[in-house]
């Protein structure tokens, strides 16, 4: 005897899509009432994929400024929305915005340590300023209310491969 039992979609409809999982937490983001100073302070270039003239052409101090929103969730991890802008390789301005995540690993009551994402877009000089996407990882150390976060952008010979790093620092 064959039994056909069809789904009622009950239990589909109670697990939220990706899609609206992304939504739900960028929205909770953006209603923080917590707001995040970034820094940038280094952009290092990977000296087995760029020739010894290209590296003391490049700027590797990225003057800017950016502010973000931010939120802990309910556990423990990171979650920011984030615009700013610094003077990219070439020393022309490079605007960023985005969102990010890392998972948060509190060893004591003032330090944390995370690793995550970030999705977003930027518009290079290098390119007519035409939007990019990004699509890169994050680490980051904390202490107190200041955090050293960095990104690395995979590349080749002569593109990418630049270690990005910026402090980030929670407003009262």
């Amino acid at each position: 005897m064959l039994f056909y039992v069809q789904n009622s979609g009950a239990e589909e409809a109670e697990k939220p899509s990706f899609y609206s999982h992304i939504k739900a937490s960028v929205s909770q983001t953006w209603a923080s009432d917590k707001t995040e100073l970034y820094i940038p302070i280094n952009t290092w270039h990977n000296r087995h994929y760029y020739s010894a003239e290209e590296i003391d052409n490049f700027n590797e101090r990225p003057w800017g400024l950016g502010l973000g929103k931010y939120r802990y969730d309910e556990d423990g991890d990171w979650h920011g929305i984030y615009a700013f802008a610094f003077l990219d390789s070439n020393n022309d301005i490079e605007p960023i915005a985005g969102y990010g995540f890392q998972k948060v690993w509190q060893a004591n009551d003032n330090l944390r340590l995370g690793i995550g994402y970030t999705a977003g877009v930027t518009f290079r000089g290098s390119i007519h300023y035409a939007p990019l996407p990004v699509l890169a990882p994050l680490f980051s150390i904390k202490y107190k209310q200041v955090a050293l976060q960095s990104t690395y952008i995979l590349g080749g010979n002569g593109y990418g491969n630049i270690l990005f790093s910026w402090l980030r620092v929670e407003l009262p």
